[in-house]
């Protein structure tokens, strides 16, 4: 019985899964979650931003180590190997991003003094917790086409794995460049250079290209709804982003940048 509710759990958390991107993507037109450049007051208590980015993205470090040993591949070379780009960004992301980020802001002369909304830290932590529960179990215990698929796993997991590289190389690149701008003397200015100079945000970008390329490598549900929920989480965000930086710089930001896709949106 209990593999069985097990299984129940996670077909229902799936879904669950897609039902959140089509509400976030709406909601997420009308107004935008209040940090980075859209912080402002009112929203509650409010903790450090790279203490409120490591509690959002320690369940993608700390689930694996307590799922991913009950799964039935857990032994399995090619489930392990699925797994490790997964648990390198995330790595990257909960350990060394807050790292750097609290490095860049005692750098600046002038700090800001609006803090990270708890409620977002606890909201993006249950976020994380349901996506890591799904991917982690999808590639540990419910593939079941590992030895059977011909040969394709491989074919999937290079082809995935060389777009989410290349995802993760512009996403950090982009990270880094905005952290060292607002680093420099404080405040906002006009990213330019690379891949700022076709679109405003390829920090989300980067991250769109990852996710992409984890859905090819685990060809899975879970995969792809992971890909569509960040589209629909970060390509909004991206908008009201060009929006802001439009209306910030009027005449000196670049007319000819879209917001996230290049050439599209």
């Amino acid at each position: 019985m209990a593999p069985f509710l097990e299984q129940t759990f996670f077909h229902y958390a799936l879904l669950s899964f897609y039902l959140l991107g089509p509400p976030t993507f709406i909601a997420l037109r009308f107004f935008q979650f209040p940090y980075g450049k859209h912080n402002r007051v009112g929203w509650g208590p409010t903790i450090s931003p790279p203490l409120a980015w490591f509690i959002m993205e320690s369940p993608s470090i700390s689930l694996p180590l307590i799922l991913f040993p009950s799964g039935q591949h857990f032994k399995n070379p090619k489930a392990l190997l699925l797994m490790s780009p997964f648990l390198l960004h995330y790595f990257h992301r909960t350990i060394f991003y807050p790292l750097r980020i609290y490095q860049s802001t005692s750098q600046q002369n002038t700090k800001t003094t609006i803090g990270f909304p708890l409620f977002l830290s606890v909201n993006g932590f249950l976020t994380q917790a349901l996506n890591t529960y799904l991917q982690v179990r999808w590639v540990s215990h419910y593939k079941s086409d590992y030895d059977s698929d011909g040969g394709l796993f491989w074919w999937k997991f290079f082809g995935g794995l060389v777009v989410f590289l290349w995802g993760m190389r512009i996403n950090m690149w982009a990270d880094t460049a905005l952290l060292v701008l607002k680093s420099e003397n404080g405040g906002y200015k006009v990213p330019r250079g690379g891949w700022f100079e076709v679109v405003t945000c390829p920090n989300y970008l980067g991250e769109i290209v990852e996710w992409l390329g984890w859905a090819v490598m685990t060809w899975s549900w879970g995969g792809l709804g992971f890909f569509l929920y960040t589209c629909s989480n970060l390509v909004p965000r991206a908008c009201a982003s060009h929006k802001w930086y439009l209306e910030k710089f009027g005449e000196d930001y670049p007319k000819n940048r879209k917001a996230v896709i290049p050439f599209i949106v």
